[in-house]
């Protein structure tokens, strides 16, 4: 079984700065891709960032040069540094990790986290 388990979240107040964790417990063959999204009320999930097994980052456009994106490969597991937090970044932030679950597995798989809540308020 796979799980994929997130930490870090919390009120902060404008300006202010959080660092998220995703940890990947469970045998996993090889992971692809970690990543992080968020979504707010009434809004669609979108992408905050990713990042490869090559170190390859993407983020989203709202939070490029705010935002920074790691990994430790050798403990599956992510961190998102947020700094200058603002309101609109208010959200459910979920982990994500696009991985081959075994080496005989005919398909890659998607695994979620529960989620962790990021409210940005004075």
């Amino acid at each position: 079984q796979v799980q994929v388990v997130e930490s870090g979240g919390g009120l902060v107040q404008p300006g202010g700065s959080l660092k998220l964790s995703c940890v990947v417990n469970g045998d996993i063959f090889t992971i692809w891709s970690m990543g992080w999204y968020r979504q707010a009320p009434g809004k669609q999930r979108e992408l905050v960032a990713s990042i490869s097994n090559q170190g390859t980052t993407d983020y989203g456009d709202s939070v490029k040069a705010r935002f920074t994106i790691t990994r430790d490969g050798a403990r599956n597991t992510v961190a998102l540094a947020m700094n200058n937090l603002q309101p609109e970044d208010t959200a459910m932030y979920y982990c994500t990790v696009l991985a081959r679950r075994t080496a005989s597995s005919p398909r890659d798989t998607t695994y979620w986290g529960q989620g962790t809540q990021v409210t940005v308020s004075s």
